[in-house]
């Protein structure tokens, strides 16, 4: 089994050197984050009855009340049951979702979900084409004014489909459940995948759409790409717009499902208020 050798370590170190600035001063010999000088920008959507989930998944997000008032000693308690498919919402797909031999979500090292990322925009090639995928052309052209993607990098696509979330027909370019066969969204194009899974040994691809993989593909070649070298993907993201094309620091930690294929996952990011590039 090949780890992502070669991406978390430049990620790692890139992340430290982070946190290292946002140290403040020791308090009792402790160290003191000081966030003042970063804004933390939510990149989730809320899990709750309108989630989304793939068209075949056979139920979505479900909460069941176990308690929620007075208790006889005379105080408040509440508890809540949750039920829940783990690829749906602001979700990880983990390698082994789409490869025999992939780590699973609680072997992913955490040098890949906290990194560096880089943004990349296609929205007006998406308003022109719910289908279009981002080519090797665009990479090259993001590079050639924000310099090369480093290792270790998490990536993230911002086609603007985030503004669609709750809308299924819009969404997913069809509100038929059961029926995966006609949708239509944009995201990762397998050259583009290859190029930065392979070339630039990327930490982890991200999207603000329901896949990885653009609408119309049937046999999901950005996921086996990905997969088949470790790198995890997000889906269903949000408020990619208020993040810079480079500069934040991405935690994207999904729940800890031992021998899970992905779960759900709280994304946030932390940008500096000086701004990127």
């Amino acid at each position: 089994m090949r780890h992502a050798a070669g991406r978390g370590p430049s990620a790692g170190l890139a992340a430290l050197g982070v946190i290292g600035v946002l140290a403040g001063p020791s308090v009792s010999g402790a160290q003191v984050l000081d966030l003042s000088g970063y804004e933390i920008v939510d990149l989730t959507h809320a899990f709750d009855a309108r989630t989304l989930y793939w068209p075949t998944s056979p139920f979505g997000f479900g909460v069941d009340t176990l308690a929620w008032g007075p208790t006889e000693g005379g105080f408040f308690y509440s508890s809540l049951a949750i039920r829940a498919p783990e690829h749906g919402g602001t979700h990880l797909d983990a390698p082994i979702h789409f490869n025999a031999t992939g780590i699973s979500t609680d072997r992913i090292p955490l040098e890949q979900l906290v990194a560096p990322a880089v943004v990349i925009d296609v929205r007006e090639r998406a308003a022109a084409d719910p289908d279009y995928t981002l080519t090797a052309d665009d990479v090259d052209a993001f590079e050639s004014r924000h310099g090369r993607i480093g290792p270790g990098t998490i990536v993230l696509l911002r086609t603007g489909w985030d503004s669609r979330y709750g809308d299924r027909a819009s969404y997913f370019g069809s509100d038929r459940t059961g029926d995966a066969s006609d949708l239509h969204f944009p995201s990762y194009g397998e050259e583009a995948a290859r190029l930065l899974v392979g070339e630039r040994r990327v930490a982890l691809l991200g999207v603000d759409t329901a896949s990885i993989d653009p609408g119309p593909s049937k046999d999901f070649p950005v996921h086996r790409v990905a997969a088949a070298a470790q790198v995890p993907g997000l889906e269903n993201l949000a408020n990619l717009g208020r993040l810079p094309a480079t500069g934040a620091l991405v935690l994207a930690l999904p729940m800890k499902i031992a021998g899970g294929t992905g779960g759900p996952a709280r994304v946030i990011a932390l940008v500096p208020r000086n701004g990127g590039s």
